[in-house]
């Protein structure tokens, strides 16, 4: 069976062990998913300095497991490290931002953001722009509440993503909207559901990313 390796650039176990478990369902027996936490982030992003910082530690998890798995999931909205480890790997590689971005504006849709994070929207824009689909992306929505806090709170963190994301999709017009945050993984999930579009989850969309780069294999 193809194992494959998410590296959690924060430094919480538990969302790493969260993450696993939601890439596993979504792999959906295809493959057998390992995770790695990094010792030196905080265990939350909420900052761009943090998120540039990141990158290095998740080069030296990807470099050190190289060949030791079939595929690597960079899994922290941003996408820290990841343009590196493809240079210095021959293990494929894919980020959780990079691979719900391309799922999200498949067939030329329209698509918006929602995330709990507003120091990274510039991150979060730049990223976009350097996939090229700046013509597509319908802008970011942010929820209003602390975002370390409110993580804390299931009900509470589902009932504000909800809340953006309608804004998403009347005030923006997006035709599907991605859940920003590794973190946000099981409110991502819960969240489908409860609209008519699409609600993309970044940790399943990784998934798919890189079973279709192995299947190519």
């Amino acid at each position: 069976m193809r194992r494959i390796l998410l590296i959690n650039p924060n430094s919480s176990a538990a969302t790493t062990a969260m993450m696993v478990g939601i890439a596993q369902a979504a792999a959906a027996g295809a493959c057998e998913i390992s995770g790695a936490t990094a010792r030196r982030a905080p265990p939350m992003i909420v900052e761009p300095d943090a998120l540039a910082a990141a990158a290095d530690e998740v080069v030296e998890i990807a470099v050190s497991n190289d060949g030791k798995y079939d595929g690597l999931i960079v899994a922290a909205f941003g996408d820290p490290g990841l343009a590196q480890v493809r240079e210095r790997c021959r293990t494929p590689a894919v980020g959780i931002a990079e691979s719900a971005f391309r799922e999200a504006s498949a067939g030329g849709r329209r698509f918006g953001i929602a995330t709990t994070t507003p120091a990274l929207k510039a991150a979060i824009d730049r990223r976009v722009a350097l996939l090229g689909l700046s013509a597509q992306y319908t802008g970011l929505r942010i929820t209003s509440a602390d975002p370390t806090e409110l993580v804390k709170d299931k009900l509470r963190l589902r009932d504000a993503l909800a809340d953006v994301v309608r804004h998403c999709i009347s005030d923006d017009g997006a035709e599907a909207v991605i859940i920003g945050g590794g973190p946000l993984g099981e409110a991502a999930r819960e969240l489908k559901p409860m609209f008519s579009i699409p609600i993309i989850a970044p940790i399943s969309a990784a998934i798919r990313s890189v079973l279709a780069i192995l299947a190519r294999k």
